[in-house]
């Protein structure tokens, strides 16, 4: 059976969320509702969901709370598309800082909303050449760090695991693959999002900080992944595998 993607809209006003479910369901998608998160949790515990379209503005939690929440548990992988309706430089940075994949400014056209939508899924899905899977699980270590490509979680020093989102980790695996070689922002973008990407000037740059962070990094001395002023980033410390895994 073809698979149909099932697309979850989080929204508190009941009209636009209604109108986004309708436009989906026309538009050869499965789509479901939720008015905040806990209705959010409830599907996305009892059913697969392929993307959630999030707003931002909602009362209780909001939407960059709960983008903050996914990206910290089991759904961290999860593709996520952030509604503001405030268009400002600052609101859109920091929802992609919490691990959005893209977002949309209200109000919108409804086709470009679909596709959005569609662009992250495809981006999702169709990973470039060097980062899709291979027939064994590898663990790469890089300086006290390692990072195992079955499951795409850092392991630290000490063992313990730091989760990494789908996002993160293509951008790591990109640096590992090409380790101490300046890449451009252009060039990654490319080798992570793809040649169709549409994404915000600045989201290299947020995407690479949100690494950091997990690398645990201090962004004005970074050990790992150094700014080459004028031209991109590099990881600067050479890369080994330690361990294939059947």
């Amino acid at each position: 059976m073809e698979h149909i993607d099932h697309i979850l809209v989080v929204d508190d006003d009941r009209d636009i969320r209604e109108l986004i479910v309708s436009y989906l369901e026309k538009s050869g998608y499965r789509a479901s509702g939720a008015a905040n998160g806990k209705e959010m949790r409830s599907i996305l515990d009892k059913q697969h969901v392929d993307l959630v379209v999030l707003d931002v503005m909602m009362p209780g939690d909001d939407g960059l709370t709960l983008c903050r929440q996914l990206r910290s548990d089991k759904h961290k992988d999860l593709p996520i598309l952030m509604l503001t309706a405030r268009n400002e430089d600052n609101d859109r940075i920091l929802g992609l800082e919490m691990g959005a994949d893209d977002y949309v400014v209200k109000p919108f056209v409804a086709r470009e909303l679909l596709a959005r939508i569609k662009a992250i899924l495809r981006r999702f899905r169709a990973l470039p050449p060097n980062l899709q899977v291979t027939e064994a699980g590898r663990i790469i270590a890089f300086g006290v760090w390692q990072l195992d490509t079955s499951a795409r979680h850092l392991i630290d020093p000490q063992g313990t695991i730091v989760a990494l989102s789908g996002a993160e980790y293509r951008l790591l695996r990109v640096f590992l693959d090409h380790p101490q070689r300046v890449l451009t922002r252009d060039q990654l973008l490319n080798l992570t999002q793809g040649r169709d990407a549409e994404l915000f000037e600045r989201s290299i740059d947020l995407l690479v900080s949100r690494v950091r962070q997990r690398l645990n990094e201090d962004a004005r001395t970074p050990a790992y992944i150094k700014t080459v002023r004028s031209k991109g980033y590099v990881l600067s410390v050479p890369v080994t595998i330690v361990e294939a895994r059947e």
